[in-house]
C-alpha cells in the first residue's frame, strides 16, 4: 500500500523516457545519484515522444504553451545548474515548409532503439545520461555524425559496434518493445515523459522528483 514501508529489499520503479524531451534529460542526474546513494533500480523503458506517437498533440496546443515551454525549459535548467541548449540537430525532424512530422524519422527511431538494448543489458540510465548530456547540453554540434553516439556508448559501459548492429538486426522487436512500454505507460497512469512509475503510482515531470524520492522514503528506502 501507498505510503506503508515496505520490507529491506531493494525498491524498484520504472522511469518511463524519450530522447526528445528536455525534461527527460534534466531528471537523470538526479536519478543517478539516487541510486549510487540508495537501495533503489530502475527499469528504463524508452518510449518515442509525442511529436512522434501522436504529432496531432502540437496541433491543438493554445500558443501560450508554447512561449511558456521555451521559457521553462531554459529556466529549469538554469535552476538546476545544467547545462541547456536546444540540440542541433533536433532529435525529431520536422518539415519546416508543412510543420508537420514525417512518418520517415532519421534520429529517433535509432535512438529509442539503442535506449531500449542499452536498458536491456543493464546499462539503461548511463546510457540515458550519456546520450541526453551530448544531445541537449550545448557542448556537441551534429551529435548524430561521426563517433559522438559511439563514444556516449562506450562511457555507459556499452560496445558501440554491438549496439549499433543489434539496434539494425532487431529493429521489427525493438519497435515493439518501445510499443509495449507506452502501452504500459498508459496503464501506469499517464502518457508524458519523464514519468516515474512506483507501487502502483505515477509521477510525471521532473518536478515530480521530490514527491517520488519521498514515497520512497514512506516505503523503507535504505541508503547503501
Amino acid at each position: 500500500m501507498r505510503g506503508r514501508a515496505l520490507t529491506s529489499m531493494t525498491l524498484r520503479y520504472e522511469l518511463y523516457w524519450s530522447f526528445r524531451s528536455p525534461y527527460s534529460y534534466m531528471i537523470v542526474p538526479r536519478l543517478l545519484a539516487l541510486e549510487s546513494s540508495y537501495d533503489v533500480a530502475c527499469r528504463v523503458r524508452p518510449v518515442y515522444p509525442l511529436a512522434v506517437r501522436t504529432p496531432e498533440f502540437f496541433e491543438t496546443r493554445d500558443p501560450l504553451w508554447f512561449t511558456y515551454f521555451q521559457m521553462d525549459i531554459h529556466r529549469e535548467a538554469a535552476f538546476l545548474g545544467l547545462p541547456f541548449r536546444w540540440p542541433r540537430p533536433d532529435p525529431v525532424y520536422m518539415d519546416r515548409q508543412t510543420r508537420t512530422y514525417p512518418k520517415e524519422q532519421p534520429h529517433i527511431h535509432r535512438l529509442t532503439r539503442m535506449g531500449v538494448l542499452a536498458s536491456e543489458n543493464g546499462h539503461g540510465l548511463a546510457y540515458l545520461r550519456e546520450v541526453s548530456h551530448m544531445i541537449w547540453s550545448g557542448t556537441v554540434d551534429e551529435w548524430h555524425m561521426g563517433d559522438h553516439l559511439a563514444n556516449a556508448a562506450r562511457r555507459a559501459g556499452l560496445d558501440p559496434n554491438e549496439l549499433e548492429q543489434r539496434a539494425a538486426d532487431e529493429e521489427v522487436r525493438l519497435h515493439q518493445v518501445i510499443e509495449e512500454n507506452q502501452v504500459a505507460q498508459r496503464e501506469a497512469g499517464h502518457y508524458g515523459v519523464p514519468m516515474l512509475a512506483f507501487n502502483g503510482e505515477a509521477f510525471f515531470g521532473q518536478d515530480r522528483y521530490d514527491q517520488f524520492k519521498w514515497r520512497l522514503d514512506q516505503c523503507g528506502l535504505k541508503t547503501r
